[in-house]
């Protein structure tokens, strides 16, 4: 036995509020089954309770019958007088959002009383699980029967499900719901977060006529007496006792009670049984000393389990301060027998003040990739899937959501089978499918899904049972789909009118070979003439002699490029291979005219051959897919120049220019929360459409703020896509030779590997958003001298959970906390080491629009 002082920091800080009320800070108090909007307080310890419809979208709510509820039972809690029970699905979780969000200890106590509520007077048994982890069983043993299960647990995410699962014993029912914060330095954290604390016991040892439940409780837990058989003498004092320095903070009414032994000589001894000897158990004893002792009398304690030394030690309980010793190894067995002693000097007999005894709970379950997770919540809300679908999807095992199949790959669950046949589905087939990486069957036939199957689907490698009949799908299967049906890879239902689209007209088809044949070869006569015109052409002016560019967009000569900037006279950045100047056309159109330095130009002093051949590469890569590529959030394209005297892009003008100068701007001043959201999910939106927009996916490779441009409306667009790599359709990643981008920015799994995949960009735009609400720089030089990584200024303050070192001052505290700590755990989750566990641009879109959601429905800051 080792005692644990813990300084009572986290208690003292809220001492000033306890002496007014109870702190209810993070608190979630929940009257399960009653109307939305009542909110009924407990007048015992004034907690306002709340309704459970914000926390649960299924069950039914009951009240309990006459015999037991009011008036008949004028004494029974508030919270049991009604329940919510779930006739329905197997498993049914509660979701809670928790304010202080993860790496926090939480206590969470469940409160349950049958009183014949359904009429039935039959007893259920169902089972309870915290996340995907076993809690305990819930048994009565008359309708009447008030049961109560408390667990302290680390939060591993900001939201914790407590599920209720039904064994087929009856159907389960929850009378209340609370959670708690709780001092996360305190019991027995050194076990390791792979271990919960099930309550056995709580007990007030010196009880005397108190309530059992205190407003000075800052955990508010709830402490029964202790029954003995044998006679024990109570001690009281109306002395002051420190409990802070004590992180455990007993209340006042427990610590300042205790219990002592008739004779002098006796021990204080606690007894207890469990049914299953392999049980760990931990006990948490409370100290003080209550009495005034004279210079020749000493209390010295010592303590004993089933007869042997806990501790080589002994100890003397202070008058000052509370203290709490627990067993550093478990107690194990069937008979339990703790006893505190007196020493052989000791004068005084032993005393004892409260003891908590808990069991451990192993969390051994795995949970659901979180990849999977996201996929499949965005498929239950783009759908409205009219399903019971809480919790982990796929544990616990026995249980997984209906029409959801799971398998184990590499110590987590992943969504083998999906079967939403007649779910109600409505619209187009979703990208959210793609992201079920190891999905091997799914059905959505007999649905009212609408337009084009689309050509991801065949991007899922594992899938060899796909069921589409029974829609409204438009248009043929795709050729790649067919691909894997003809080599016997994949079974494929569909309606006949998708199969055979591309038979329909096949008279027709076959009558128009000839004429279509013959048309065709003069426009390629015609077009290799053309072609050859302009190469003889152009090697008559030696000119630049690279692949011609599709003429879809304006094409300039260098006197008109010189012209619309008025001879370069305006200079509005600067980039790796070229300088950017503002032009305006005819129209009056203010455009910006990207000069690219090329290896057949005159070269600049300094600019070496091969930095102006990639310039030349670049140049064609950008131009080529800029051609093709258009969405609201990637800078628009007016136009291009390759003759024998430069070559240039010209796009769009962007009046803020790029991101990271406005950040370093006084117009960071006038930046606030909601318009770096915006900002934010623009930029997102743009890399969105290159990832899943676009068949094959781009993966831009030089995502930064310098290449984030902003218009006069703080519209953000994507620019410089001059290292964009084009995927090849069969392959969702490619090995490259170099690795190319921006210090501060580049995927360390890129860069380590050389594999190339969208995940990249992903890690890179983490940074971004990093910088846009710290206004730091991705490489901060700190007052030492030393260049470090704006994800490792963030670390620290993030594992704290400290807000303040995060957020940029510039925004004054003016902004909603949980969205800020939503946007600082999204971009920490881009910034992870394995691109595996990084979330998708599709993902990260509908976080960030969950966070501007937050922001929106704040209360605006008083003036």
């Amino acid at each position: 036995m080792r005692a644990n002082l813990v300084f009572g920091i986290f208690c003292a800080l809220v001492t000033t509020i306890l002496v007014h009320g109870q702190d209810q800070s993070g608190y979630i108090s929940i009257d399960c089954g009653i109307p939305p909007y009542d909110t009924p307080e407990d007048t015992m310890t004034n907690i306002n309770y709340v309704s459970d419809e914000a926390f649960i979208t299924t069950g039914v709510n009951f009240k309990v019958s006459e015999e037991y509820g009011y008036p008949k039972n004028p004494v029974l809690l508030s919270t049991l007088a009604e329940v919510r029970a779930f006739p329905q699905g197997n498993r049914n979780c509660y979701t809670l959002k928790l304010s202080q969000g993860k790496d926090h200890l939480y206590l969470i106590r469940a409160s349950f009383m049958y009183g014949n509520y359904d009429g039935k007077k039959a007893l259920p048994e169902f089972d309870l699980y915290v996340n995907v982890n076993f809690w305990s069983t819930v048994k009565f043993k008359n309708a009447s029967d008030q049961v109560t299960k408390e667990i302290l647990s680390f939060a591993e995410s900001d939201t914790i499900y407590v599920c209720l699962v039904n064994k087929g014993k009856g159907t389960p029912f929850i009378s209340g719901l609370e959670l708690r914060p709780v001092n996360s330095s305190i019991y027995g954290t050194e076990f390791g977060r792979n271990v919960s604390l099930v309550l056995y016991r709580r007990w007030d040892i010196g009880y005397l006529n108190g309530t059992g439940r205190y407003q000075d409780d800052r955990f508010d837990r709830i402490w029964s007496p202790y029954s003995s058989n044998i006679s024990w003498n109570s001690i009281i004092t109306s002395g002051y006792i420190d409990v802070f320095q004590n992180g455990y903070c007993p209340p006042d009414e427990v610590i300042k009670t205790a219990a002592a032994p008739e004779n002098v000589d006796d021990p204080l001894e606690l007894f207890w049984t469990s049914d299953d000897p392999n049980v760990r158990f931990y006990a948490y004893l409370y100290f003080a000393e209550l009495e005034t002792l004279e210079k020749n009398e000493t209390r010295k304690i010592k303590i004993l389990w089933n007869g042997s030394p806990v501790s080589e030690t002994s100890f003397e309980p202070s008058s000052k301060y509370s203290t709490t010793f627990s067993n550093p190894r478990a107690f194990t067995g069937k008979d339990h027998w703790i006893s505190i002693q007196k020493t052989v000097d000791s004068t005084l007999p032993p005393i004892l003040n409260a003891i908590e005894i808990f069991t451990a709970q192993s969390l051994d379950e795995f949970s659901t990739t979180i990849e999977d997770i996201h996929a499949i919540e965005s498929i239950k809300a783009t759908y409205k899937v009219n399903k019971v679908w809480s919790g982990d999807p796929c544990s616990p095992r026995l249980f997984p959501w209906e029409g959801v199949g799971c398998s184990d790959n590499n110590n987590n669950h992943q969504i083998k089978s999906l079967n939403l046949s007649s779910s109600g589905l409505l619209g187009p087939i979703v990208f959210a499918f793609r992201n079920l990486s190891l999905l091997e069957s799914l059905d959505l036939s007999n649905n009212d899904l609408q337009q084009n199957v689309p050509e991801f689907l065949a991007d899922l490698k594992h899938l060899k049972v796909l069921n589409l009949k029974g829609n409204n799908l438009t248009g043929f299967i795709p050729k790649s789909l067919m691909k894997k049906l003809k080599a016997g890879l994949l079974t494929l239902s569909a309606d006949e009118q998708n199969l055979c689209n591309s038979c329909q007209d096949k008279k027709k088809k076959k009558s128009m070979v000839v004429p279509i044949a013959v048309a065709a070869s003069v426009i390629v006569l015609v077009v290799v003439l053309v072609i050859i015109w302009i190469i003889l052409r152009q090697r008559k002016k030696g000119a630049y002699s690279g692949p011609l560019l599709p003429s879809g967009k304006r094409r300039f000569t260098y006197n008109e490029v010189s012209s619309i900037t008025n001879n370069f006279n305006k200079v509005i950045g600067k980039g790796g291979f070229g300088i950017v100047y503002l032009g305006s056309l005819e129209d009056g159109t203010k455009i910006a005219v990207k000069m690219i330095n090329d290896s057949s130009l005159a070269k600049p002093k300094g600019t070496s051959s091969s930095s102006s051949s990639r310039a030349s590469n670049q140049f064609q890569v950008e131009a080529e897919l800029l051609l093709t590529v258009h969405h609201r959030n990637l800078a628009s394209f007016v136009g291009y120049c390759d003759d024998d005297r430069s070559m240039a892009l010209i796009y769009e003008y962007m009046a803020n220019g790029n991101l990271q100068a406005y950040l370093s701007s006084e117009n960071a001043e006038d930046l606030s929360w909601e318009k770096r959201l915006h900002i934010a999910i623009d930029s997102a939106q743009g890399l969105e459409y290159l990832h899943d927009g676009c068949r094959p996916a781009i993966v831009h490779r030089d995502v930064k703020t310098a290449n984030i441009l902003i218009n006069d409306n703080l519209e953000a667009k994507i620019a410089d896509f001059g290292l964009s790599k084009v995927f090849p359709e069969d392959d969702l990643s490619h090995v490259v030779t170099t690795v190319m981008g921006t210090p501060g920015y580049v995927d360390p799994e890129y860069y380590r590997t050389f594999v190339l995949n969208e995940k990249s960009d992903v890690y890179s735009f983490g940074v971004v958003l990093l910088e846009l609400i710290t206004g730091q720089r991705a490489i901060i030089k700190t007052e030492e001298g030393d260049n470090i990584s704006v994800i490792h200024y963030v670390w620290p303050f993030f594992e704290a959970r400290e807000l303040d070192g995060v957020v940029d001052p510039l925004l004054r505290g003016d902004f909603s906390q949980d969205s800020a700590w939503k946007f600082v755990d999204v971009a920490m989750s881009c910034v992870r080491d394995k691109g595996s566990n990084r979330p998708t641009m599709n993902q990260i879109v509908a976080e960030l629009k969950q966070c501007l959601a937050a922001e929106l429905d704040r209360e605006p800051q008083s003036q």
